[in-house]
């Protein structure tokens, strides 16, 4: 594969909520990827299996600071999460990087 599909997890208090009570993990993802990519990547990457892929593209947003020079307008950077739920034998892949 010519790029990287998995951009890095997204550790957040709403991403933790969904780890404990509903078994899916949110990533930042590639925003070219495909769920069939994405579903590949992780199950490679973490020996799991995935059962469900939702995708979901984060829109920019604008920001303004308001500085002594005036106010200082800019946007944010628009990404691509994917929300992934593992097969029901599989376990907290977060937990074992943390065991060793």
């Amino acid at each position: 594969m010519s790029r990287d599909v998995l951009i890095r997890p997204l550790l957040t208090e709403k991403s933790n909520k969904l780890v404990e009570k509903q078994r899916k993990y949110t990533f930042i993802v590639d925003k070219k990827a495909n769920k069939v990519e994405v579903k590949k990547a992780i199950e490679e990457m973490y020996a799991v299996t995935v059962a469900e892929v939702s995708t979901l593209i984060a829109p920019t947003k604008v920001k303004r600071r308001y500085t002594k020079k005036g106010i200082i307008q800019g946007r944010t950077v628009s990404v691509k999460k994917a929300i992934i739920t593992l097969a029901e034998g599989d376990i907290n892949f977060y937990d074992d990087d943390t065991q060793s």
